[in-house]
């Protein structure tokens, strides 16, 4: 099974329609946002996806007026992180800040997958026997800086995809 990984889109109307066009291409079945979409016609976009569409709010979302009216209308699935999923027999958590994730892994030892957005930089960590994961800038106006995240829920293989 794969997983698209996105973060901090920022309103960035143009990339977030290279990023739905990327993950429908690469016929990923779920695509997580890690938060701050920010806006609520940001978000809707995210509709275009052919696949289950999931995340945290980040910092820049929590206030955001009709944000929550999207979630529910388009009936996504997102909630205050942490948020922890189970998908293809993997246990994975949520972040947007990733500043309670080591708190989190130790009263959380059985963790394959930790994501997480904030800092707009690229990680991919392994810790034990947990993939830490944040794919990295998406909301900058360089082209070809800019990336998301594609994770083999298979065998934890992440690979980052530039636009």
């Amino acid at each position: 099974m794969l997983v698209g990984v996105v973060s901090d889109t920022h309103n960035n109307s143009r990339n977030i329609e290279n990023i739905i066009a990327i993950f429908n291409r690469e016929n990923v079945n779920l695509v997580i946002h890690t938060g701050d979409i920010t806006q609520p016609s940001s978000l809707r976009k995210f509709s275009a996806l052919n696949c289950h569409f999931c995340g945290v709010l980040g910092n820049n979302d929590r206030n955001e007026p009709g944000l929550m009216d999207v979630i529910k209308k388009e009936k996504f699935e997102f909630c205050e992180p942490p948020y922890l999923i189970h998908v293809a027999n993997r246990k994975i958590v949520i972040f947007h800040e990733p500043d309670d994730i080591d708190d989190f892994m130790l009263s959380n030892k059985d963790l394959d997958l930790v994501l997480h957005g904030h800092t707009h930089r690229y990680r991919n960590e392994t810790i034990g026997k947990t993939l830490i994961f944040n794919p990295g800038e998406s909301a900058g106006i360089l082209n070809g800086k800019n990336s998301v995240g594609i994770i083999n829920l298979e065998n934890l293989n992440a690979q980052r995809l530039f636009f």
